[in-house]
């Protein structure tokens, strides 16, 4: 296997298990360095250093950010589903449905904006 694709792969795994053993000693701690854009410029970076195409770069950095926006309520609708007492499966698929609804909206939008 390629030792690029290894390096990438050791840095993405090692900050999602960071995250979640600091969520489970503090939550707001787990919770930043999940909210962290740490994937996106890890993605970011390992794109321009396979292409050397900042417009590329550039025109990814736009999608995520879109894209992030579109997915925000999938957060909302966790925590309110949780906390209201849902079982945790069925707050999940609630919250998964609507992040999937809010990144549609918003792939829509861009295509209505784009033409």
């Amino acid at each position: 296997m390629n030792p690029q694709l290894l390096s990438k792969f050791a840095i993405t795994v090692a900050i999602v298990l960071v995250a979640s053993a600091l969520a489970r000693r503090s939550g707001w701690l787990g919770a930043l360095v999940a909210s962290l854009p740490l994937t996106s410029l890890l993605v970011l970076a390992w794109l321009y250093a396979d292409t050397r195409d900042a417009r590329q770069v550039a025109d990814l950095s736009m999608g995520i950010f879109w894209f992030v926006l579109g997915s925000l309520p999938l957060f909302l609708v966790l925590a309110f589903g949780l906390r209201h007492g849902w079982n945790v499966g069925l707050a999940a698929i609630a919250a998964i449905v609507v992040g999937f609804a809010g990144v549609t909206l918003v792939q829509w939008l861009l295509g209505r904006v784009a033409t």
